[in-house]
């Protein structure tokens, strides 16, 4: 179960309102020395805000720092976030997705103005859902007006509490039924066909990557899995990042995935958990989503001209805590206090995980970032996540 990049807790609140540990010893970068107490500062103040583990990174050419905070499970309070641990990135598998359908555009296997209809007939074609007005630009830059497939499942209200996560947690949803259940209501608008590159009314849906996954397989002959192995993954070493399958279970090291749901008084162990695909379902470290992230901004994933594609944005109002928040091609950005050329960033929500990330315009530097907490419905989230952001926002720019 992945959520849109609000993240569960606001899909959660929305329908049951309708119904300090160590420092990690890694040496700072050179032409920052205090950004490893910065760092340490930061990932404290997530930790104040209720949540039971942290972890953090800061890389660049000079070197890469670490800070960690609180424990890595509740039974254990002396037993710190591992360095390394593993865990789901959530919603930032997007700019994967994406940046391998640019890889596809720059060899010239799909066109940016190609339609959903054309890779996959009839798929997107009832409840006044119309595929031939859908691009793959739209897809990506989330333009589509598509429902996501996750607020329209009949069975989302249950799904949100202890007992529904128990009976859901291995099990898997095919992207085909994800895609049915979308189109099964009427969409929140449908693109002007006259202007397929000028839609502008932005939402924020899960589907438009199921659907671009589907797309890639059909482009490809290829599962999903497999491109972004043999594209993204292994041309840049990223012997941490994977995509998981059926399999409900992050390997070891990693720290317990707490989710507190709503009107809980305790939090749940929602460390097992299965769900996403090509619009969720990565699971990698700290470091390698920082290794792809400066890759990625530094051409060294696409083409020049591809890179500007995903660089090409309309604005997102309401996404996230923070203003003039722009969305490209399955990244977005945001302007920051202190840097002329803002940040890149995405960032992502899985139960009990919240990733926060961002990765400076050149690729220079990155910073990553998990908390192994959610909790939905609860005010506490918006405090953490807006610690979160202030992390990524003063290791880019200090």
């Amino acid at each position: 179960m992945i959520s849109r990049r609000t993240g569960l807790a606001a899909t959660a609140a929305a329908l049951f309102t309708a119904a300090s540990g160590p420092a990690a010893t890694a040496a700072a970068p050179r032409h920052d020395p205090g950004l490893r107490s910065r760092l340490q500062s930061d990932v404290d103040a997530i930790l104040a805000t209720g949540a039971t583990g942290v972890l953090a990174e800061v890389q660049s050419a000079h070197g890469r720092t670490t800070a960690r905070a609180g424990s890595a499970d509740l039974r254990a309070p002396h037993h710190p976030v591992p360095r390394n641990a593993y865990y789901r990135i959530g919603s930032d598998t997007k700019t994967f997705t994406a940046t391998l359908a640019l890889q596809l555009v720059g060899d010239g296997q799909l066109a940016l103005t190609d339609t959903v209809e054309r890779w996959l007939p009839g798929a997107v074609r009832c409840n006044g859902n119309d595929g031939r007005r859908i691009t793959v630009a739209d897809l990506l830059r989330q333009t589509s007006g598509l429902n996501d497939y996750l607020a329209v499942s009949p069975d989302a209200a249950e799904a949100f509490t202890p007992a529904g996560y128990r009976r859901s947690r291995f099990r898997t949803t095919p992207p085909e039924d994800q895609l049915k259940a979308a189109v099964s209501r009427p969409p929140l608008w449908v693109p002007d066909t006259g202007q397929p590159a000028g839609e502008r009314r932005w939402g924020y849906s899960n589907t438009n990557y199921v659907v671009a996954g589907l797309i890639i397989e059909q482009v490809t002959g290829h599962s999903w899995a497999q491109e972004i192995h043999d594209r993204i993954i292994e041309p840049l070493g990223l012997r941490h990042t994977f995509t998981p399958g059926t399999s409900p279970y992050v390997p070891r090291p990693t720290a317990t995935a707490y989710t507190w749901f709503p009107g809980r008084t305790r939090p749940t162990d929602t460390t097992t958990a299965s769900g996403g695909g090509a619009d969720g379902s990565v699971i990698s470290t700290t470091h390698d989503h920082g290794v792809f992230l400066r890759a990625l901004m530094s051409g060294r994933l696409l083409r020049p001209a591809q890179l500007a594609a995903m660089k090409e944005t309309v604005a997102a109002e309401d996404w996230i805590a923070a203003p003039g928040v722009r969305y490209g091609l399955g990244i977005a950005w945001r302007p920051v206090a202190g840097s002329d050329g803002g940040i890149w960033f995405h960032g992502g929500t899985h139960l009990g995980i919240v990733s926060e990330s961002g990765v400076t315009p050149d690729g220079s530097r990155a910073a990553t970032s998990a908390t192994f907490t959610l909790r939905m419905g609860d005010p506490a989230q918006d405090a953490q996540d807006a610690a979160a952001l202030r992390l990524v926002d003063r290791a880019l720019t200090g």
